[in-house]
């Protein structure tokens, strides 16, 4: 008998999954779910109980499944060494409507303890923290007399300190450098919360807080990158040797990023982790690699890589020699997943499937357009006969920057297996077609990525994997967009990742 799946993988992404016949166990489900959805986390399931109107139970025997169809909710495992960080958090009062993961957690992997934001985006609503007693009695009095005159009331220095501070320390647990629209958005919850500190006059009632919270930030942020936060430090002005002048590079999260330059888990330096560091390249070296040692050592050392892709920011051959693991596909993921909480190939697949019938239906509506190139690219997809879904993956993939008006020449390029076909390209995807001048379609033989002119990872099985991957690195090696491919990597960040937010007009 066939089973037809409806899986949600989060709260955004949802996948249908048809299986021809009900497999043998919960543990084969899992299999079979990771491999079509292209899943790299540990998971378990959940199922939508008809029985109790549709709550959710947790999936112990496959008998359990309602018959013919079924509605799926992946359940993320965690750590159990995973615990409730001593920073300052939100209030669990004040948090109910948020995901568990949206803390600022402590976790620990083989007795040691990081620190890493577990967020992957801006809360909406922002969560106001509780406040002293004292200070939240008279914020309370004060919504009351609001209520019946419409009155605010005055604010004294005290309580305004005490409101600023549990702000800002709250804003850090999620996030370093909100931009103008988040902090917009914490003074529109408080004022929401609080309607007894609305200012009068016109306007929104909150530009006063506005400006008292971007200033308490910029305070909060000069205390922590004088108590050494690494965070911070990247962004400090330095003296340039040249002109004897300060000059400021910009090194904060700009897209997306939750755990941008992490601070070193407890009782580690850059000594000690460098260390371990040698001691992970030694095992990459090895004929028979001990993987799940692998990953626990890039997991440990995560902090001094980040440190080195920001501060440093080497080029790829030294990036090669030193964390050679950060290229293997499976570790490519997990790192995305450290820097952003985001599962690089289930949400990116995810996107794909969703937008591909809207992307295609666009491209063959204005395909003239953008010239014969996109007329082609049509072409060659009508005329596949096999692999239809794959095919039209790809399709959309390559005509994305033609349609963004850039130059699809610049991300994916083709060569013989006698050629080098690496050269020039500074970051793209290369396909090894095979050497064979008669065929109008050459066999795609390899496809590969390519970064500053290096092949790194090849063996890839399809284009959509590819620029899953390639995205993946670019965010793991800290790497700008090139200019002539800006907005299509725009796209896959904020349209396709959901990462961020403010996307151009194109």
């Amino acid at each position: 008998m066939s089973l037809l799946l409806r899986v949600i993988i989060s709260s955004t992404e949802a996948r249908q999954v048809q299986l021809p016949e009900v497999p043998e166990s919960v543990d084969s489900l899992i299999t079979i779910l990771r491999e079509k959805l292209q899943l790299q986390r540990q998971f378990t399931l959940k199922f939508e109980d008809a029985d109790f109107g549709n709550a959710l139970c947790n999936l112990s025997e496959i008998s359990e499944l309602p018959s013919g169809k079924a509605v799926l909710h992946i359940q993320w495992c965690k750590s159990s060494a995973y615990e409730t960080s001593s920073f300052p958090s939100v209030s669990s009062h004040d948090t109910a409507s948020l995901d568990s993961s949206e803390e600022f957690l402590l976790s620990t992997s083989s007795s040691v303890q990081k620190y890493l934001r577990t967020a992957s985006e801006w809360p909406s609503p922002f969560p106001i923290p509780a406040l002293l007693f004292d200070v939240e009695l008279k914020l309370r009095r004060g919504n009351e007399a609001f209520e019946k005159t419409k009155i605010g009331i005055d604010v004294s220095r005290d309580m305004k300190i005490e409101i600023l501070d549990k702000i800002v320390q709250t804003v850090f647990d999620i996030k370093a450098d909100p931009d103008n629209q988040e902090i917009e958005s914490i003074a529109s919850a408080l004022v929401s919360k609080y309607p007894c500190l609305k200012e009068p006059g016109k306007g929104k009632g909150f530009e006063g807080w506005l400006i008292s919270i971007k200033n308490k930030l910029n305070n909060y942020r000069a205390k922590l990158r004088e108590a050494g936060c690494n965070e911070v430090i990247v962004n400090r002005k330095r003296k340039d040797d040249a002109s004897n002048q300060r000059s400021f590079t910009l090194k904060k999260a700009k897209r997306g990023e939750v755990n941008h330059v992490p601070e070193h888990p407890c009782n580690h330096t850059d000594t000690s982790l460098e260390e371990q560091r040698i001691i992970l390249v030694e095992e990459t070296k090895k004929a028979r690699r001990d993987m799940a040692a692998i990953s626990e050592k890039m997991e440990l050392t995560f902090s001094l890589r980040r440190k080195e892709m920001v501060q440093e920011q080497p080029m790829i051959v030294e990036v090669q020699e030193r964390w050679p693991a950060l290229f293997f596909k499976e570790q490519i993921c997990e790192e995305f997943f450290r820097i952003t909480n985001k599962d690089l190939l289930g949400v990116f697949m995810a996107a794909t499937d969703k937008y591909t019938p809207k992307l295609l239906k666009l491209y063959r509506a204005r395909k003239g357009a953008f010239g014969h190139e996109m007329e082609e690219l049509l072409e060659r997809l009508d005329e596949r006969t096999t692999e239809i879904v794959n095919h039209r993956r790809t399709a959309v993939l390559e005509g994305l920057p033609l349609f963004l008006r850039e130059k699809p020449t610049k991300l994916f390029k083709k060569c013989k297996e006698t050629e080098d076909g690496t050269k020039g390209v500074s970051v793209g995807i290369l396909y090894v077609t095979e050497d064979d001048t008669r065929a109008a379609s050459p066999v795609i033989q390899n496809i590969a990525v390519v970064l500053e002119e290096v092949v790194v990872l090849e063996d890839i099985p399809d284009t959509s994997s590819a620029v899953a991957y390639l995205f993946g690195l670019l965010y793991a090696l800290n790497f700008s967009y090139p200019k002539e491919l800006r907005y299509t990597f725009d796209t896959i960040q904020k349209v396709f990742m959901e990462l961020g937010t403010g996307c151009t007009q194109r």
